[in-house]
């Protein structure tokens, strides 16, 4: 079964890959979906059996991949309580983003293509949340970068999706080098890449165990010894999860990511590749609770995020990029847990923002198809009435992003039970970084009710800004796109209360069974539910302020904004320019590496190489080829006069030689 899970989207994306023109769009978009959704129940399967049923986990041997020394790594998949759960998420998404693209890229000729390169992208995820190994989890981890190049430049005639897809590619290098100096940190210190070697041999760094003062590693040029250099190992393994999981300085490419199609946004920001660094860190949990100091630094990497990306959104237009800032400051909220030693509210928080955030994408994609494919904000307006199933649908949506509920009861959406969890847990970290984190959170929730309404707002409500033709044309997506919604909307209800007694409940352990690891000495599971009151309704506050005042500036008074942004001219440019990260990594990386390219181009490669190379070699040879050309001249005395000379150079020649 487990290998059916993982191996089906990989048939559906050579199916549709190498025979789409054979079979034709219908028949790309019929297989390939149908795999997912077999994938999917079968994941279900799983989770019940795995998860909340009685088996431990276990290991399905594929094949031996690599012998050589002390290296030894198999093939195999991993299966356990955090990998049923991602499962789950994956496939879940992922059938039902192919469902939904069905019928948003029914006008699409490269339909098979497009297919091909999501059935790839769930299968690259796959092969990552089920890795064995650490060479594996590598493996699955390029294969979502490479998918990711290949969704987001989908349309590829656009240069701005060329120029998105390079950039996320880029910037995951720079993440990505930093995952695998790390893996080669993990392999000196602990001696393997298999999971269970790693684990068992955390026993030999557990605090209280003597600390050797002789070095164990060496990184640039110093010598470590245990505590510095698992600090340095977990930080480079982090620096590959930012580059992922977009966290400040790596998150720029995130926003630009919206060039590829909505079904690919859905599947990127709530089910692969951005959650590929959260649950790394979550599957590597034995090795970060050995290094606190690496742990206070995620803390406040996510705090910050999660605090940029909500300030930003404050003010975006495209409805897309609303949503995107709005994953990136939600996965700031998981590094918050990640950082707390918090695991499993930060995979709670992952599981339930799958659901609410593929269906904000999908009902903005829905959106997007009935106003003539316009994404401007403001250009938009008076859609309620139009189209009543996705503005409800994205009502849900919003509901559970900004985690309305009730606190100390069970009535709640989805995002109030994980999120509040997060946030409860920063302040029951007793820390200074779980401190900064808990206000920074607070503040951001503030932000995000607040842009997740004028979302609301301003797409559905008071009049319509778009054009009579467009308006004319508005119409509901149909029930190929609409029923996703639904079942997203669902899990976006119901997911929370139902699940939250496992995740970070009564039954904790028996649901982890050993998946997560968290010290004894981290009470965090048990102290983030007696924080005091006015804690737990912090959150409550922060949407329902986020809520009012959104609703006072754009429905009360819509001149509000506008107002309010002309007074402050800096601030909004600052906010809408995204605090000029970009224009920062331009003046700093970009221009001086095209200036570097652009002399080596013409004084490396054009002067130097080629002027004293190839081009050098053959201008000499021209040049000496001429000069033997004019010695022709086609005279008889010039050629007399030369046989002349020839022979007065013989004879004197012959008559030197027999005087010697």
């Amino acid at each position: 079964m487990y290998q059916a899970i993982v191996f089906l989207p990989l048939a559906g994306f050579l199916i549709a890959g190498l025979f789409g023109r054979a079979i034709g769009a219908r028949g790309s978009e019929l297989i390939t979906s149908g795999l997912l959704v077999v994938s999917a129940v079968l994941s279900w399967i799983a989770f019940f059996s795995v998860a909340l049923g009685d088996q431990e986990g276990f290991t399905v041997p594929l094949l031996q991949f690599i012998s050589s020394g002390n290296l030894d790594v198999n093939w195999a998949l991993r299966i356990d309580t955090l990998t049923a759960v991602m499962l789950v998420v994956v496939n879940t998404v992922s059938s039902l983003v192919h469902i939904y693209s069905i019928g948003y890229m029914h006008h699409d000729p490269q339909r098979p293509r497009f297919f091909a390169y999501l059935s790839l992208f769930t299968f690259a995820m796959l092969m990552l949340v089920t890795a064995d190994n650490l060479v594996q989890m590598f493996f699955g981890w390029e294969g979502v970068g490479l998918a990711s190049y290949l969704l987001i430049g989908f349309w590829y005639k656009k240069p701005s999706a060329n120029a998105a897809s390079m950039k996320a590619f880029i910037v995951n290098r720079v993440g990505d080098f930093g995952f695998i100096l790390g893996i080669f940190g993990v392999f000196m210190l602990f001696g393997s890449v298999s999971f269970d070697t790693i684990f068992a041999n955390t026993q030999n760094y557990l605090p209280g165990t003597p600390e050797s003062a002789e070095p164990v590693l060496t990184f640039l040029g110093y010598s470590l010894t245990t505590h510095a250099a698992l600090t340095i190992v977990c930080l480079l393994l982090f620096v590959g999860a930012m580059g992922k999981s977009a966290q400040v300085p790596l998150h720029t490419w995130l926003p630009d990511a919206m060039e590829g199609p909505t079904p690919v946004s859905a599947l990127i920001h709530a089910a692969t590749m951005v959650t590929a660094g959260v649950f790394m860190v979550a599957r590597l949990s034995p090795i970060f609770e050995l290094a606190p100091t690496a742990l206070m630094i995620v803390t406040l990497v996510g705090a910050f995020t999660a605090f940029f990306a909500a300030t930003v959104g404050l003010v975006q237009n495209d409805i897309k990029r609303v949503i995107a800032y709005s994953t990136c400051s939600q996965l700031g909220y998981m590094f918050v847990a990640l950082g707390s030693g918090f695991y499993g509210a930060a995979v709670f928080h992952l599981f339930t923002h799958a659901f609410f955030k593929a269906l904000l994408f999908l009902g903005a994609g829905s959106v997007i198809h009935a106003v003539s494919d316009e994404q401007d904000m403001r250009k938009m307006g008076g859609l309620r009435k139009l189209i009543p199933q996705t503005y409800w649908m994205m009502v849900i949506g919003t509901l559970a992003l900004t985690g309305v509920g009730i606190p100390g009861t069970l009535i709640g959406m989805a995002g109030f039970f994980s999120k509040d969890a997060v946030i409860e847990g920063a302040f029951a970290a007793h820390t200074a970084a779980g401190q900064f984190a808990f206000v920074l959170l607070v503040i951001a929730a503030v932000f995000t009710s607040f842009y997740s309404w004028r979302l609301i707002f301003m797409t559905f409500h008071g009049k319509a800004r778009a054009s009579a033709d467009v308006m004319h044309h508005v119409h509901e997506s149909p029930l190929v796109m609409l029923a996703p919604l639904y079942i997203l909307a669902f899990g976006a209800v119901f997911a929370g209360v139902v699940f939250s007694e496992y995740f970070i409940g009564h039954h904790f352990t028996d649901f982890w069974k050993g998946a997560l690891f968290v010290l004894e000495d981290n009470h965090i599971l048990h102290d983030f539910h007696s924080v005091p009151v006015w804690v737990k309704w912090s959150p409550f506050a922060a949407m329902l302020i986020g809520l009012l005042v959104s609703w006072h500036f754009y429905i009360r008074s819509p001149e509000s904004p506008k107002q309010l942004a002309a007074r402050n001219r800096g601030l909004y440019a600052f906010l809408l320019n995204k605090w000029y990260f970009d224009e920062l990594y331009d003046f700093l990386f970009v221009r001086p590496a095209m200036r570097l390219g652009q002399f080596l181009w013409k004084k490396g490669d054009g002067m130097v190489i080629d002027g004293f190379g190839p081009d050098g070699i053959s201008a000499r040879v021209v040049d000496i080829t001429n000069r033997v050309v004019k010695m022709q001249t086609g005279y008889l005395y010039h050629y007399a006069f030369a046989m002349l000379i020839g022979v007065a150079a013989l004879v004197t020649w012959m008559m030197l030689g027999s005087s010697f």
